[in-house]
Formats: C-alpha cells, structure tokens, sequence
C-alpha cells in the first residue's frame, strides 16, 4: 500500500487529468476513427469524427444509462452508435424517425409520401455523385449505376425510439438495410465535425483541407 500512496503522491496531477478526460471522452464528447468508405464522400477513410456525446442524452460515464434526454435525433443527422445487429461501433445518418414511412426506389427515398429532390453534381463510369435533400438537410451520396438488391426497400414504418439510418455511400453501406432499424438506447451521439484526416493512401500524412472540416456544410 505504501508504493501505491508513493505513486499518488507523486503522479496526482497527471491521474486526476486521466480521470477527468476518461470521464470527459465518455459522457460529453469524442473522437472516433473511420476505417471504411460507407459514409463516402462526406466521411472518407481516415477521417477522425468529434461527436456530441450529450447531443441527445446525458448518460452516467461509462454506460448507456440515460439520465435525461437532451433532444431526439433528426432526419439528416450524422449518428454514432453502438450496434448490437453488427456487433460494432457504426456511423451513419438519419433517414427516418419515429412515426416516418420510409421507401426506396431506384436509389432514391420516398418519405411519408414525398420524393426527395437530387441534384447530378459527377456522372462516372460505373457511380454517380448526387446533391440529397434530406429535410432541408443538403449532402452529397454516392450511388452505383449497377442494380443490386441495396437500391430498392418497400414502405417501413418507423416506430417509437428507432431509427432509419443509412450510409452515403449507398450502395457499400452495412446500415438498417442489412442490420435493421437502429435503436435509440444504441446512440452515442451526434457526429459533428472532422478533428483529423490521416490519408491510408500517402503515408497516413494528413489531409491538411479536411482539419476541422464541418460535416454539415452544405456541398
């Protein structure tokens, strides 16, 4: 015991630090790296995601025990959750809510009877980049012009505390189309913005124009 009072004593400022930024990283905000291309082009591989931790909850450190609800998530928000489905930490944006009827055709939504508006902004060879206006919420997806089972879904109805949430990347996204509708007690928080880039391509060098880069910036 006297060797752990020795270490207390002469390391107290930098422990204390620790459990402060744990306790911080837990309840209030983090960071989040993003290995795969499922959120392309608005999350690209690399990127290192700060996220609102009390954007909708104010939860006990370290848990998923909800204290109080701070707001619900919107059509358009960027979520970070831990999937029981996927047995994985995921990141994707909203599509439908609660009480919402959600359908897909050809790539593109159809929400409580209204189409959403696209935009053609890089017309390739095999994919296609388009402007969505996901309630007022305006980003760019990406769609693959070859058909798969992942372009088309029929009418869901979205219940209490669930949530329809897809990839940008439409057509490579593992999200409520593969794993089913996302629960709300599954949330960690609202992805806000871009801390880092590191490019998997150029020797993890970051990528200088993506610093601080705000995901909710119109395209």
């Amino acid at each position: 015991m006297n060797w752990l009072l020795k270490v207390w004593k002469n390391n107290r400022s930098l422990i204390l630090f620790i459990c402060l930024m744990s306790v911080f990283r837990s309840a209030m905000a983090d960071w989040y790296e993003v290995p795969t291309g499922s959120m392309n082009p608005t999350i690209v591989e690399g990127d290192r995601i700060l996220t609102d931790k009390m954007a909708y909850d104010l939860r006990v450190p370290f848990s998923h025990i909800s204290l109080m609800r701070t707001d619900e998530p919107k059509a358009g928000d960027i979520i970070v959750f831990d999937s029981k489905a996927a047995n994985n930490r995921l990141i994707k944006r909203v599509i439908g809510v609660p009480g919402d009827t959600v359908t897909l055709i050809d790539n593109k939504l159809i929400i409580n009877g209204k189409a959403l508006d696209y935009a053609l902004t890089d017309d390739k060879q095999e994919q296609q980049t388009l402007i969505e206006n996901l309630a007022d919420v305006q980003h760019a997806i990406q769609i693959s012009k070859t058909p798969s089972v992942m372009q088309h879904f029929a009418p869901v109805v979205i219940p209490s505390d669930m949530y329809l949430a897809m990839g940008d990347n439409r057509d490579n996204s593992a999200d409520s189309r593969v794993i089913g509708l996302v629960p709300r007690n599954e949330l960690l928080g609202k992805a806000k913005r871009v801390l880092v880039s590191l490019d998997y391509d150029d020797y993890y060098l970051p990528r200088k124009e993506r610093v601080l880069h705000d995901l909710y910036l119109a395209p």
